[in-house]
C-alpha cells in the first residue's frame, strides 16, 4: 500500500509540474471555458486576446497539431493552457530532420521547425492587430533548382479601425499566392511578387470604398483607416521579407542580430524626401507624421493621405545558411519598448530551455518559438507598452541545439 501511494503522490506532484510548466509560458488569460460555456473575467492589467482567437480555437489548434499520442498530454493542453499563449503552432520535427539547407545548398524541402504567434490587445481599448499564418501556401516555385515550399507568416497594425488589418488577414496572402502561379514560366520575382501583390490589395480597399461611397453603404471616415505590414515567405533555401510601415523583421544568426526590414517613419531621411517632394509635409505633433496626423510613412489604405503614404513595401531577400536560428515579425507595440538584441536574448533562451519531464518533451520541445512569442509579449507589456502586440516567432534550426 505505501508503494502504491507513494507512486501515486509522485504521479500527482509531476502532474502538477506539468500544469506549472504550461502555466508559465504567459500570463493569465481572460476567456476560460467551463461546461462548453466560455466566460470572461474582468481584471485590470490582464491581457485580452485579438479578435479570432478564442479557448475553442486554442484547444482545437493543438489537439490537431500536437505529434503526441498520449492523451493525458492532449487533455492538460486543452484543460490548463492559459488562453492566448499559444495561438498558433508549427509541425515539430525530430532531431534527424533536416531545416532549411546546408553549406551546399542541399537539404529536405521543410521551411522552418515549428512556429508560434500570440496577438493580444493589451492596454488599448480596441484591437486593430492581426496575424496570418499560412504553412505551404507556395510549392513547386519555378526557376529553382528543386520544386520549394514557402511558408507565409504575416503580422498586420491597423490603425483608425481593424477593418484594413483584418482584410490584410483574410486576402494579401492569397493575392501573393496568385501572383506567384502568374509569374512561374520565367521563375519567381519575388521583388516583383511583393510589390504588386500590396498594391493590387491596396487597389481592391480603394475600389470597394468608391463602390460603397457611391450606393451609400461606407462612410466616408473608412478614408482614415489603414494598416502596417510586415510579411515573411520562409522557404527552405531563402526568406523573403516585405514591410511597409513600422512593424519589423528580424532574424537571428549565429548569435548576431540580422534586421530584415527598415522602419518607415516619416522623419526618416529618405522618406521625408519622399512625402516633401509629392508635396506633403512632416510635421511634429507628438512625433514626427505625415501631415501631423498619420506617424508611419507607408501602410496599406490610408486613402485620404495619398500620394504622400503609399503601399510599396521594400523587400529583403536573404538566402538560408545553416547558421540560422529563428525569425522574429512583431508589430510596434513590441518594438516601441524592446530592442532588436533583447528580443532575440529572449527568443535564444526560450528556444534553449528544458521541459520539466520527458513525458512532455515531444509536445513542448520543438514549441519554444510559442513560449518565446508569449513571453516577448509579456515583456513588452511589463515594459509599459500602451498598444496592441502580435508577434510571431519562427525556428529556422536544423536542430533544437542552439
Amino acid at each position: 500500500m505505501e508503494a502504491v501511494s507513494l507512486k501515486r503522490t509522485r504521479a500527482a506532484r509531476r502532474k502538477r509540474l506539468e500544469i506549472l510548466q504550461l502555466r508559465s509560458l504567459a500570463s493569465d488569460g481572460l476567456i476560460r471555458e467551463k461546461d462548453g460555456v466560455k466566460t470572461k473575467r474582468k481584471r485590470e492589467g490582464k491581457v485580452r486576446l485579438g479578435d479570432g482567437f478564442d479557448a475553442t480555437e486554442v484547444s482545437l489548434s493543438l489537439s490537431l497539431e500536437s505529434s503526441s499520442s498520449d492523451s493525458d498530454i492532449s487533455g492538460i493542453l486543452k484543460k490548463n493552457i492559459p488562453i492566448g499563449i499559444l495561438l498558433s503552432r508549427g509541425q515539430i520535427l525530430d532531431d534527424d530532420d533536416d531545416v532549411g539547407c546546408d553549406g551546399a545548398g542541399a537539404g529536405r524541402d521543410v521551411p522552418c521547425r515549428a512556429h508560434g504567434a500570440v496577438s493580444v490587445c493589451g492596454r488599448r481599448r480596441a484591437m486593430e492587430d492581426a496575424v496570418t499564418v499560412a504553412p505551404g501556401l507556395v510549392s513547386g516555385a519555378a526557376g529553382e533548382e528543386a520544386p520549394s515550399r514557402y511558408d507565409f507568416f504575416g503580422v498586420y497594425d491597423g490603425h483608425g479601425g481593424c477593418q484594413v488589418a483584418h482584410v490584410c488577414r483574410d486576402r494579401l496572402h492569397v493575392v501573393l499566392a496568385t501572383e506567384v502561379e502568374d509569374r512561374r514560366g520565367d521563375g519567381v520575382d519575388w521583388k516583383g511578387v511583393m510589390e504588386a501583390g500590396f498594391a493590387k490589395l491596396d487597389g481592391e480597399i480603394g475600389k470597394s470604398l468608391s463602390e460603397g461611397q457611391e450606393n451609400g453603404v461606407m462612410d466616408t471616415s473608412m478614408k482614415t483607416v489603414g494598416s502596417t505590414a510586415v510579411v515573411a515567405m520562409v522557404g527552405a533555401a531563402n526568406v523573403i521579407v516585405a514591410n511597409c510601415g513600422d512593424s519589423r523583421a528580424v532574424m537571428s544568426r549565429g548569435g548576431a542580430v540580422v534586421p530584415l526590414s527598415c522602419d518607415h517613419k516619416p522623419d526618416r531621411p529618405d522618406e521625408m524626401e519622399r512625402i516633401e517632394a509629392a508635396g506633403g509635409r512632416v510635421i511634429n505633433w507628438d512625433g514626427p507624421r505625415v501631415l501631423g496626423v498619420l506617424a508611419t510613412s507607408r501602410s496599406i489604405g490610408d486613402h485620404y493621405l495619398k500620394p504622400y503614404v503609399v503601399s510599396e513595401p521594400e523587400v529583403t531577400i536573404t538566402e538560408r545558411r545553416a547558421e540560422d536560428e529563428f525569425l522574429i515579425l512583431a508589430s510596434d507595440g513590441l518594438w516601441d519598448v524592446i530592442s532588436n538584441e533583447k528580443a532575440c536574448e529572449v527568443v535564444r533562451r526560450c528556444l534553449m530551455r528544458k521541459p520539466v519531464s520527458k513525458k512532455l518533451k515531444r509536445t513542448m520541445d520543438g514549441d519554444g518559438s510559442a513560449e518565446a512569442a508569449a513571453m516577448l509579449v509579456e515583456l513588452a507589456l511589463g515594459r509599459g507598452s500602451n498598444d496592441n502586440i502580435s508577434v510571431i516567432v519562427i525556428d529556422l534550426r536544423k536542430s533544437r541545439k542552439l
